[in-house]
């Protein structure tokens, strides 16, 4: 049988361990603390390896001690991964969850830090990057006017919105896109109420273009003109107004153009205001200059004028409210605060000052991005240098790369010095080890080659191996030597130790004693027999099985059963399927009856009746024939009437025998040779010696698809004489007539 003294596998459901405890050899089981990478005290003194070694004792003595696995990958992955990245055996980095890149050297969008977390909840974005901060830049908000397809107004729910004062929906669908009539679209991008009069005026400077009805227009000045101050247009005069109203163009107060003092016109009626210089029922400021109520700035929902009064103007109007999306900055609605000032996570609406010594802040008024008078922002502080592992950046201390103790940018090659985890600096690069055939000097902080005979090794000197180079030495106290192997053994290239060591070759009749160091209890493992309950499940499985497969046969073969009778009646044309049998068969099925037996068609009847009567004449010949040869055997009885008395017991052998030869029925004899054979013919002759013979007495099958009977043929001289003999139950013997040599006819009755 063939085998391996030696195998190597993952083991990890016992793949190894329990087929060696059959075979009575050992098994180890591949785990971190099985073979583990040197190391003593602290990260900083760590030996890799690049090749498995079968026991710790062969590595230096100062080697042991307290071993712990710090990194396990391949190193087939070129450029070398980040310090958060592993190698995989296919040569490809893989990234834990939140880093990105080829190596693992960024974080995604969204992450942060050197560990890239996820972004605060509540915010849009934030300052992310494996150098960001986390801070949030743009919190979240709801119900934006883009979310309803608004622009100056507020989105409700179910895609409802509402749109601000003087704001109505576009042509192109655009919801509060548009200007609504008797407003026009100013500089600043506001809709603003018209002049009073004037029902349509131009974008931009608000000159009338349309005046309401009862106005007239002046080209020159394109203001409003009507009668004098005080009164109204009566016909060809002009009235007095209201009380109420200083201008007017009727005499009620609802028809009031200006209203009185302390009012102003809204929707057509004059209305007051709040001290704030708030129009009654509404949102619209009240504005001097026009003397009706006008809208607020750009993006503003609500707003005041502080001390309103008949001296107030337009401008001096502040906003309390802003749309969502827009942040509230010295009285106006802003897109974001400007410099100097922060969002206020508070309310994420105003924008507080930032203190004196940030030039920029976030969060608080003392979180400075950046400073003043030259000063580095490091952590929110304003500071003259940067800490360690950080470098300046417009004005701001930015960290290193996670990879970097000191660094002169944020990229993970950008390294000017290195951390104890990955202390190798190559080209920018932090990395964990040298390679292969070097080591790592602590005091010079740079890679050494090994000596000569070591593969890999700790240290300088030969005394440091961690693997030899030539396939004929072993690793024996950190050095390599001489492999000398016994019992015919060599030196296994993966392990670098004699197979002669890792196997123990016992002698027949001997136990295994006691475990070789290092080795656990092998497994055993015993047969357990089925249960009684478990064999039972088997066999009425096998049973379903076999009736199901049963059943599947023999449905098969019935189908194919009566394919074949239909195909077998559509040749014979014997029913014809229609709509009619095909409903009656369907309710059979339906119902279960069985199938009605279906007439006989005319064409079977005849064919019976025919068949019948010719198997009835047949059978009579015969009778005759069989009397004919008893009478000349020298019977003294009538042969018709001895036929008639033992018509059960006659025995037509002699008949039967002598009725096959054409010999025998000429001479009356058994013809004592085998018979010639005689060709076949499809279409027998007539006699030449009579018209009595075979070739006229053959019967013709009927043709059964006639639809009438054929006409009986005339009968010949012997069907005529047992007609006539048939009447009389003792016929006279003179009618026989003794046959004479003619030929070989086969009448008998010849006259």
């Amino acid at each position: 049988m063939d085998g391996s003294a030696l195998g190597i596998g993952s083991d990890i459901g016992g793949s190894l361990r329990i087929p060696a405890s059959y075979c009575g050899v050992y098994s180890l089981k591949p785990t971190a603390e099985r073979v583990s990478s040197i190391g003593t005290q602290g990260r900083n003194s760590r030996v890799i390896l690049w090749i498995s070694i079968p026991d710790v004792n062969q590595l230096l003595a100062s080697a042991s001690g307290s071993l712990s696995l710090l990194n396990l990958q391949s190193s087939s992955c070129s450029p070398v991964c980040s310090g958060d990245g592993i190698c995989s055996s296919s040569g490809t980095c893989q990234c834990p969850s939140g880093f990105t890149g080829s190596s693992c050297e960024a974080c995604s969008s969204g992450f942060f830090g050197p560990e890239c977390q996820a972004c605060p909840s509540g915010c849009t974005s934030c300052d992310d990057g494996i150098s960001g901060t986390g801070r949030c830049l743009v919190p979240v908000v709801s119900n934006l006017p883009s979310s309803c397809n608004c622009i100056n107004g507020e989105c409700g729910a179910n895609g409802q919105y509402t749109c601000l004062s003087g704001w109505t929906s576009a042509s192109n669908g655009t919801q509060c896109a548009a200007c609504a009539a008797g407003f026009f679209l100013a500089t600043n991008g506001n809709c603003e109420i018209c002049q009073l009069g004037c029902q349509q005026c131009a974008d931009g400077t608000g000159d009338c273009i349309t005046c309401a009805s009862g106005f007239t227009q002046d080209g020159n000045d394109r203001t409003i003109t009507t009668c004098p101050t005080g009164s109204y247009g009566a016909g060809s005069s002009c009235a007095i107004c209201s009380p109420l109203c200083t201008t007017c163009t009727g005499p009620n107060s609802n028809d009031c153009v200006i209203c009185g003092s302390g009012t102003y016109k809204f929707n057509g009626s004059c209305v007051t205001t709040s001290s704030g210089g708030v129009c009654s029922g509404s949102n619209m400021i009240a504005n001097n200059d026009k003397h009706e109520c006008d809208t607020c700035g750009p993006k503003c929902t609500t707003c005041q004028i502080s001390n309103f009064n008949v001296a107030s103007t337009v401008n001096q109007a502040q906003c309390t409210g802003c749309l969502p999306g827009f942040v509230l900055s010295q009285e106006q609605c802003v897109t974001s605060c400007p410099s100097g000032t922060f969002l206020s996570p508070q309310d994420n609406l105003t924008c507080p000052a930032c203190s004196s010594s940030c030039s920029s802040c976030a969060g608080s008024a003392t979180t400075c991005l950046t400073c003043a008078n030259n000063l580095l922002a490091s952590n929110g502080q304003c500071v003259s240098s940067c800490p360690s592992n950080t470098f300046s950046s417009s004005g701001s201390c930015v960290s290193c790369h996670p990879d970097c103790a000191t660094c002169s940018g944020a990229s993970f090659n950008q390294c000017t010095s290195c951390n104890k985890a990955l202390p190798v600096l190559t080209s920018g690069r932090c990395l964990a080890t040298c390679s292969q055939n070097q080591y790592f000097d602590t005091t010079s902080s740079t890679c050494q080659s090994c000596d000569s005979s070591c593969a890999s090794c700790s240290g300088a000197g030969p005394n440091n191996c961690l693997a030899c180079s030539s396939s004929s030495q072993v690793l024996r106290g950190g050095a390599c030597t001489s492999a000398n192997c016994t019992s015919g053994t060599s030196v296994i290239p993966s392990l670098g130790a004699c197979l002669s060591e890792l196997v123990q070759v016992l002698p027949s009749g001997t136990s295994s004693g006691a475990l070789p160091s290092g080795l656990s209890t092998p497994i055993t493992t015993t047969t357990q027999r089925l249960q009684w309950w478990e064999i039972l499940l088997m066999a009425l499985g096998c049973a379903f099985i076999f009736v199901a497969f049963l059943y599947c046969w023999r449905r098969r073969a019935r189908k194919q059963r009566a394919k074949e009778t239909a195909a077998f009646a559509s040749a014979k044309a014997l029913h014809k399927q229609n709509w009619r049998w095909r409903l009656a068969r369907f309710g059979e099925r339906l119902f279960g009856h069985n199938r009605s037996t279906r007439p006989e068609t005319e064409e079977i009847a005849l064919w019976k009746l025919r068949a019948a009567e010719e198997a009835r004449h047949h059978k009579e010949m015969e009778t005759l024939m069989g009397a004919h040869e008893h009478s000349r055997s020298g019977s003294s009885r009538s042969p018709l009437l001895h036929l008639y008395n033992h018509r059960e017991s006659y025995d037509y052998s002699d008949v039967n025998r002598l009725s096959g030869s054409l010999y025998s029925q000429t001479t009356g004899n058994v013809r004592s040779r085998p018979e010639p054979r005689q060709p076949v013919k499809s279409d027998p002759l007539s006699s030449r010696f009579s018209t009595t013979t075979l070739g006229s007495s053959v019967p013709k099958r009927p043709n059964v698809l006639k639809r009438q009977l054929l006409p009986s043929k005339p009968l010949t001289a012997a069907e005529s004489y047992a007609a006539s003999v048939r009447q009389s139950p003792e016929p006279d013997p003179s009618h026989w007539i003794t046959p004479t040599n003619t030929g070989g006819s086969r009448n008998l009755f010849r006259k």
